[in-house]
């Protein structure tokens, strides 16, 4: 149970360790005074790593940190550590590494038994009260561990520094192979058509996890290649999943994962990098297909994230958590007396499309809103117009809403993460332009005025993490490079120079803190006395990797400004990971993105003249239609010498599109624009 007395998180702004302020257990925050214990007194570092919208974690803080017998065995043989992994994420990649390493997987609650040199020797995840899952009690764990650490330290910390230099050495990658190799692109492809769910959509079975990173790169694939088939593999996904449980059809924005391959039962946390990264492919979907459906999704999660994800200064809120009332999913799910209670006769269509049962869709009379039929089967079975379904369906989705608000809300995480907000940032701006949008435009422009101002102007130096006016934390690779592509995102938006010279002067600063001039790359992090090792991630997973981010911001800047170095810088890095671009192309889809605009140079769309009328009719013009590999700017001084040549045809606001410094024609009107 909590405590009356709090332990040494009660000063910390994060969220995740306010929680565990009053746990019985000994808690420290990361930081010196804590290892500096542990080297003192010999003892092990027991380090929990988690985040306040995380399940598992809150159900492992239940069994066994608010568990007095547990809390004084820690507090006895260990120097307990509670670590944020979204204000850190730079520890937490480090450690989830030597998870994966030690496990062959990784997850949250993370559990890391290390040498007061910060050196780990035991990594796992979740661990229960009592045994079970084929693992031992938590309780059982701690004991084996004090056990080995009175009577085998030396072999720990030897095990303990074999693992930290296999780490370090796997994560720096090499340039083994004898240089990228164009046919990578076509290994891919051929891997997500092996892998393909032909009837749900997706990747592999169960759990199912949208990783947007493999929809940007079949996107991409298709229109380099003309491939029909990488094409509808992702639409097909984002088609399921729009009308799966994963998607919040009352209330907009997606869940974290699937735990069934239907896209039906979710896990029910809302993060914000999700968000931000199905908005660009749902607004990908929309401009290959121009169906009408996409732009519904992208309002829908736009308009959850401004409602309930957005600081009244502007910056985005981090996550929704999957528990309220102590159960995971209780504010989302419903039974059918409650639906019929609520809606009367109009249950019946609601019944019918979300296949509402007593027993429930779901279990134990617990129904989650989907589409399991659309309204055309709606429209046969009740004998009604398919708008009339339509009108039934929306008046009653909006009484269900009205009604879910009255519930206990789940737990907002409300710290501002730069990374998470560069993201959001880009993908407001674009969904402003391509679906004539204003409001997602200010949103964007709000945003990247608060993280401007917050977290880099006022310190002089870019940081990471915002909360209740206090901004801390040095910047990652992450928080510099999802900045930066806000920014550029946010410039090719409104070609307000302002965030071109800033995605300029964050490069620089991020060339200068994290490249590694020698063998290429990005470092995770800057030197630090609590880093033990220097990683460069590499893998697109639920976000994109920041190596492959950096990647993409080096090309499109040196298209726009023309300088040979940022070029240079991102062939340098594909250069580094190539030999796992070859072996492994499914780890890093996003970085092959870039390879492609290395191997394929994106045109050049450049603006000369007044923003007019009929600049904003030939803007949305050319955002109606989908060209991954392009680059839209206006003449300033922050771009390229060719650029500056370039003039107002006969007087007007006028387009060029160029490569390789040859222009086509211009163009002063939206009727002369040759779509690809």
């Amino acid at each position: 149970m909590k405590t009356d007395k709090p332990n040494k998180l009660i000063n910390e702004r994060s969220p995740y360790l306010q929680q565990h302020a009053y746990n019985p257990v000994d808690w420290y925050p990361w930081g010196e005074e804590a290892f500096e214990k542990a080297r003192r007194e010999e003892k092990p570092i027991f380090l929990s790593i988690g985040y306040s919208t995380c399940h598992w974690c809150h159900v492992m803080e239940r069994e066994s940190f608010e568990n007095e017998s547990v809390a004084a065995y820690l507090h006895e043989h260990f120097v307990s550590i509670k670590l944020d992994r979204e204000e850190r994420p730079d520890i937490d990649a480090i450690y989830m590494t030597a998870t994966q390493a030690m496990t062959g997987s990784g997850g949250w609650p993370m559990t890391v038994m290390m040498t007061p040199q910060l050196k780990p020797f035991f990594c796992g995840t979740y661990f229960p009260p009592v045994p079970s899952y084929g693992k031992p009690s938590f309780k059982q764990l701690l004991e084996r561990i004090r056990e080995l650490w009175d009577t085998k330290r030396d072999e720990l910390i030897k095990s303990a520094e074999g693992l930290t230099n296999a780490i370090q050495t796997d994560s720096l990658a090499s340039g083994e192979s004898t240089g990228f190799k164009e046919h990578s692109f076509d290994v891919l492809n051929a891997h997500f058509v092996r892998t393909f769910d032909k009837t749900w959509g997706g990747f592999g079975g169960a759990p199912k996890f949208p990783r947007p990173v493999q929809y940007d790169f079949l996107f991409n694939y298709s229109n380099l290649k003309a491939e029909e088939e990488a094409k509808q593999m992702p639409l097909h996904t984002l088609d399921r999943m729009a009308l799966g449980g994963i998607y919040d059809q009352l209330g907009g924005g997606f869940h974290r994962y699937s735990v069934d391959n239907y896209w039906l039962v979710s896990h029910f946390e809302k993060m914000l990098y999700d968000q931000a990264q199905l908005v660009n492919s749902y607004l990908d979907a929309y401009q290959i297909t121009g169906d009408s459906f996409y732009p519904q999704i992208v309002r829908g999660v736009c308009d959850f994230v401004l409602r309930e994800l957005t600081h009244p200064e502007g910056g985005f809120y981090s996550a929704l958590d999957a528990d309220s009332e102590g159960e995971e999913g209780t504010f989302y799910i419903w039974t059918k007396h409650e639906l019929e209670s609520l809606l009367g006769d109009d249950a019946n269509i609601i019944n019918y499309i979300s296949s509402i049962t007593e027993a429930g869709n779901w279990e134990d009379e617990k129904n989650v809103i989907f589409y399991a039929r659309g309204t055309a089967d709606a429209s046969k079975e009740f004998s009604k117009t398919e708008d009339e379904i339509s009108e039934i369906i929306d008046r009653s989705f909006e009484k269900l809403f009205a009604e879910r608000a009255k519930r206990i809300r789940p737990h907002l995480d409300d710290k501002v993460l730069t990374s998470w907000n560069g993201l959001m940032i880009g993908a407001m701006a674009r969904a402003g332009v391509v679906l004539g949008e204003a409001k997602y435009i200010d949103a964007a422009t709000k945003s990247a005025t608060f993280i401007w101002d917050e977290l880099y102007q006022k310190h002089e130096k870019l940081l990471h993490r915002w909360r209740e006016g206090e901004a801390r934390f040095e910047a990652t690779l992450d928080t510099y490079c999802f900045l930066i592509k806000g920014y550029l995102d946010l410039y090719e938006a409104t070609l307000e120079v302002e965030w071109l010279s800033r995605a300029i002067t964050l490069q620089s600063e991020q060339d200068t803190n994290l490249y590694d001039f020698m063998n290429g790359g990005y470092f995770t992090s800057r030197e630090a006395d609590d880093i033990i090792i220097r990683t460069k991630n590499m893998y697109d997973g639920a976000e994109p990797s920041g190596n492959s981010v950096a990647v993409l911001n080096l090309l499109r800047l040196n298209t726009i400004t023309g300088k040979e170095t940022y070029k240079t810088q991102a062939q340098k890095t594909i250069e580094l990971f190539a030999a796992q671009l070859e072996k492994y192309p499914y780890t890093m889809p996003e970085m092959l993105v870039g390879a492609m605009w290395l191997v394929h140079p994106p045109d050049e769309i450049v603006f000369v003249g007044e923003k007019n009328s009929e600049y904003d009719v030939m803007r949305a013009t050319l955002a109606g239609s989908y060209s991954p590999r392009q680059v839209i700017y206006s003449p300033s001084e922050f771009t390229s010498d060719f650029s500056r040549t370039l003039l107002p045809h006969e007087g007007k606001t006028t387009l060029y599109k160029c490569k390789h410094g040859s222009c086509e024609l211009p163009v002063t009107s939206a009727e002369d624009i040759v779509r690809p």
